[in-house]
């Protein structure tokens, strides 16, 4: 099992693990009204992000996966994180039995194709060292959100409420079949 972040590179971005020097721009991001309005909608305080920031890092030593930094290799900003996560969400077995699939991009960041980059790179290295079925929770209003999920080869499995929030829940069974 994996307990040390691999870095990926990709033709614009590096995914890799998250530093203490990142925490700054990590809470940046996550206090941005746009970046939470279809994630819970409550910017989170400097503390939420903290805890949010070690989840990442603590979950690849107890999962051997987690999150990844998604940088920019022009300037090496921090721009968002992708990667998997075990939500434990009580959602049912057809669910909360699987890794997660999440993404999140600073709004700069948005409608250049860096999400479906860093997200597509994140599901190679999975496919590769830990093939099997993936899920993704999404906003039921977040159409960017679900075309990129459609586009990775997640289908939808069901909508449902969760924290009083309307979100469908979708499930991947293995990388879409390219032509």
């Amino acid at each position: 099992m994996i307990r040390s972040t691999p870095t990926i590179n990709t033709a614009r971005l590096t995914l890799r693990g998250m530093r203490p020097e990142d925490f700054e721009r990590f809470a940046e991001i996550w206090r941005d009204p746009d970046v939470v309005r279809h994630i819970g909608g409550k910017p989170r305080t400097r503390g939420e992000a903290w805890d949010s920031f070690l989840r990442n890092a603590g979950h690849w030593q107890m999962a051997g996966f987690g999150q990844w930094g998604v940088l920019l290799q022009s300037n090496r900003t921090l721009i968002g994180q992708a990667g998997f996560f075990y939500g434990n969400r009580c959602l049912g077995e057809d669910f909360d039995t699987f890794p997660e699939a999440g993404w999140v991009l600073a709004p700069e960041a948005h409608g250049q194709g860096y999400g479906f980059e860093a997200a597509q790179a994140a599901h190679d290295w999975f496919d590769r060292i830990m093939p099997g079925p993936l899920v993704a929770m999404i906003d039921a209003d977040h159409q960017p959100s679900q075309r990129l999920a459609a586009r990775l080869g997640y289908v939808e499995l069901r909508e449902t409420r969760f924290r009083d929030t309307a979100v469908k829940l979708f499930r991947r069974d293995g990388p879409p079949a390219r032509f």
